[in-house]
């Protein structure tokens, strides 16, 4: 019955959230289907399960795949950990999730080919990617996605190293950020694309830092005087701030949301973020804080504080208040 009573917390109605004109999109940070969460899925349970419901709730669901999925590759042999899992694990993730972005320090642990292989795997899953491709051209093009009658775009990149993980001109990989290629990517997808809405998600910042870099904050003015509507930003394996900037939200990083090992709290708290998009841009955006447990589980902590938004305010507000 508690945990019930927690989920009906989390799903309570916001005003700008039954206006039926609007698209709601869910995006969570990092998850992480090797190791534990891996061996979770294998003995036949759902490390999503507990947010199931406040996905299912969305019009879109989007999630940073921070691992492979594929059955071949080699692990780079210079890197302290890497990550790869099996193809059935996309069951799951095509349960819970329509898209995923690629562009991330993980997502080419076991090389181009593993790469280029988790695409296939994607592409029969029927589950829509964005920030890699099977080229470079095909990295840096958005997915449009269509909900409403309101086209919005997705590009993502990645700026923590290896490099080496970048798509090349015939090459499977990530798209890297590169500032003038990356606005160039923005306005493209609003004019050559007929994109209503454009929204780069980035893989960005120091690890363990809960406050946003300088340059994180100058790329994310620079995308949004470009012609960004929203910000998402992730990998730090922390949350980060919330900005608004010139009436628009940028949200620095999601912090974990399926993953392991970590044992400091602020690792093992992630966020859920729920945005209302219309024509003119975000109408309104929601925190649903996740806790999560040794498992790599993220579990909804409707009692913590989060933020909440909504288009005119110059800065987030606590849900607890709204």
């Amino acid at each position: 019955m508690r945990s019930l009573l927690l989920l009906a917390a989390c799903l309570l109605p916001l005003p700008a959230w039954a206006d039926a004109g609007t698209v709601s999109v869910a995006f969570v940070g990092d998850v992480m289907l090797d190791d534990t969460p891996g061996k979770v899925i294998r003995q036949g349970r759902d490390p999503l399960a507990p947010f199931a419901a406040i996905l299912d709730s969305a019009d879109l669901r989007i999630a940073n795949l921070e691992c492979v999925v594929a059955r071949g590759g080699k692990a780079e042999a210079d890197k302290p950990y890497t990550f790869r899992a099996p193809p059935r694990v996309l069951q799951l993730v095509k349960r819970h999730f329509d898209a995923v972005g690629l562009a991330n320090n993980h997502s080419g642990d076991f090389g181009p080919a593993a790469f280029g292989e988790m695409l296939g795997h994607l592409e029969r899953a029927g589950l829509g990617y964005f920030g890699g491709g099977r080229t470079l051209a095909d990295a840096h093009r958005p997915l449009i996605v269509e909900r409403k009658g309101l086209r919005i775009a997705f590009l993502g990149y990645n700026e923590f190293f290896p490099r080496s993980f970048e798509a090349g001109h015939n090459q499977p990989g990530i798209a890297w950020s590169e500032d003038e290629q990356v606005l160039l990517d923005i306005r493209q997808a609003r004019e050559r694309d007929r994109a209503d809405l454009v929204i780069p998600v980035m893989h960005w910042g120091w690890e363990h830092e809960t406050r946003a870099s300088e340059r994180q904050k100058a790329l994310a003015r620079r995308m949004i005087d470009a012609g960004a509507d929203a910000v998402v930003g992730g990998h730090p394996h922390v949350t980060q701030e919330i900005e608004i900037y010139r009436g628009k939200p940028v949200i620095y990083s999601l912090g974990n949301f399926v993953f392991d090992g970590f044992t400091d709290p602020l690792n093992n708290t992630g966020w859920l973020l729920r945005l209302e998009l219309d024509k003119a841009g975000v109408v309104s955006s929601r925190i649903v804080v996740a806790r999560i447990d040794r498992e790599g589980t993220p579990h909804p902590a409707p009692q913590a504080a989060s933020a909440c938004w909504e288009r005119g305010q110059a800065a987030p507000v606590d849900c607890r208040a709204h």
